[in-house]
């Protein structure tokens, strides 16, 4: 197969971890490497940097052309050379206008948000992907393949209505190898861990009161440790936890593995490093039950996740056929009216028993 070029679209240090661990297994090929960008409304509100706390720009933005940088990667940002023979991207819940010819495929980057009443408003309403967040995951169906962590999620994804002919489980960089974390040194060990969460920047509502006195009830007298989420407000979030917690210790800017490694028991809400911990054994505080947990946890093939989607890659460059987006079945409204029904039958089943 001759050179081809291709475009990997960043936006997370995850997200673009996983991008530069997937073009070190595309070798043969030239990559070129981007920012998360987009063309419309939020390309407009990103220039005038209305949407700083997002992938789109502030920190995430500086983070990843500082590590495109020092790694020497070949930047073309917002795809301005436009002649690319395949775009890997990990998110598209926006999908800028000027990649949507080219082959494409999407990488999940992690944890996907639970599709709570934004997710339901923004289907019924068809609102844009973006007003439901990850939960949206996968559904602009504007790509050829979409890889995913395990089977537990490709199941997650076909109920949300994703072709499951587009799915393949490759397993996801960063979160396939968790058994290399075990033996991380930190300063302390046999610790409660709190992983809080950015909601609060991302203009959601979280009580931050109640996950404190949560976590110090389940201490009980034990370390109590915080690490804060890289874009929360360090200053403003210490001291709210200090406020309810005095004695907890907070670690800001520095990577969560060594303390997931050491902790014996983790809390946090809904996150990525939710499968770590459960991984390694921790008594793991979260909004997933243990049975749902094991379904998701992403595959552990000792790291080869990326080799995984390069060989996808490479099938898919050498693939003949045109770049179609087909109109995918919007199974939404049917799953909903099934739902009713159900819930319906269910109520004039407990009518008739009494009940």
């Amino acid at each position: 197969m001759n050179k081809k070029k291709i475009l990997y679209i960043c936006g997370s240090m995850n997200q673009t971890t996983q991008m530069h661990k997937i073009s070190l297994e595309l070798p043969e090929h030239d990559a070129y490497f981007t920012p998360f960008f987009d063309t419309g409304f939020l390309g407009l509100l990103n220039r005038l940097k209305l949407i700083e706390f997002t992938i789109l720009g502030g920190v995430f933005k500086r983070n990843t052309l500082n590590y495109l940088s020092e790694n020497k990667l070949k930047i073309d940002y917002r795809g301005k050379n436009d002649d690319y023979d395949l775009v890997i991207t990990s998110q598209d819940i926006t999908v800028p206008r000027n990649i949507k010819k080219f082959k494409t495929i999407l990488i999940q980057e992690g944890m996907t948000d639970p599709p709570d009443w934004r997710y339901h408003v923004t289907r019924f309403l068809h609102l844009p992907r973006w007003c439901a967040s990850t939960s949206m995951t996968g559904l602009s169906h504007q790509y050829d393949y979409f890889c995913v962590a395990s089977e537990g999620f490709r199941n997650q994804f076909i109920e949300r209505g994703i072709n499951p002919s587009k799915i393949r489980v490759t397993g996801i960089p960063n979160f396939d190898n968790f058994d290399e974390m075990r033996d991380l040194k930190f300063e302390y060990k046999n610790f409660v861990l709190v992983a809080t969460s950015d909601i609060r920047e991302t203009l959601k509502y979280e009580n931050r009161k109640k996950l404190i006195n949560y976590a110090l009830k389940i201490a009980n007298g034990r370390k109590l440790i915080f690490k804060l989420h890289p874009n929360e407000k360090v200053k403003k979030r210490i001291d709210e936890i200090k406020k309810y917690a005095p004695e907890a210790l907070v670690y800001h800017g520095v990577s969560i593995d060594p303390l997931l490694a050491n902790c014996d028991v983790f809390i946090t809400k809904y996150s990525s490093t939710i499968f770590p911990a459960f991984v390694l054994g921790k008594e793991v505080h979260c909004a997933i039950d243990n049975e749902e947990l094991k379904k998701l946890v992403p595959i552990q093939n000792g790291g080869t996740s990326a080799k995984n989607i390069a060989e996808v890659a490479n099938e898919l460059l050498t693939s003949s056929r045109s770049v179609v987006r087909g109109r995918e079945k919007d199974k939404y409204y049917s799953d909903l009216r099934n739902n009713l029904k159900y819930l319906l039958k269910r109520k004039v089943a407990r009518t008739n028993t009494g009940h």
